[in-house]
């Protein structure tokens, strides 16, 4: 996967003991990683005539909810500019990240979107419970 570099906790236990800014942080890298591949991917799937509406609409989807989910932690968390810059940053990185994903098959897309879209989605329970702790997480 494009993203295993990343360093990333292995596990709830490890994710739970992160800073909440660090682990905020996180979850945008990993949808930033996401943004080039996935527009790509819709790139490809659009020239292929076989494929039927449906599945060019819901590989759409997926690519605008990414886009959206890394706007609504953004704006939630208030880090708006900090994570714009630390973005900034490391570029480069994305730009080669993106060139690996996109030699990748598209069974190996997949297993490794499915695999980062869990751990954000785990991430943000654990997120989502230190905000609301009413929620008896």
């Amino acid at each position: 996967c494009h993203t295993s570099g990343m360093l990333t906790p292995n596990g709830k236990e490890y994710a739970q003991k992160i800073p909440r800014e660090e682990l905020t942080h996180l979850i945008l890298k990993l949808l930033q990683a996401w943004k080039e591949p996935l527009s790509h991917f819709n790139q490809h799937i659009e020239h292929h005539q076989e494929l039927p509406e449906d599945s060019l609409s819901k590989a759409k989807q997926i690519s605008n909810m990414v886009h959206e989910l890394k706007t609504g932690v953004e704006k939630s968390m208030g880090i708006i500019s900090n994570s714009l810059n630390g973005m900034a940053s490391s570029e480069g990185t994305a730009l080669s990240i993106s060139n690996e994903a996109n030699m990748m098959s598209d069974s190996d897309f997949f297993h490794c979107f499915r695999r980062d879209s869990n751990k954000v989605q785990s991430y943000l329970k654990i997120l989502k419970c230190r905000i609301m702790p009413e929620n008896s997480c």
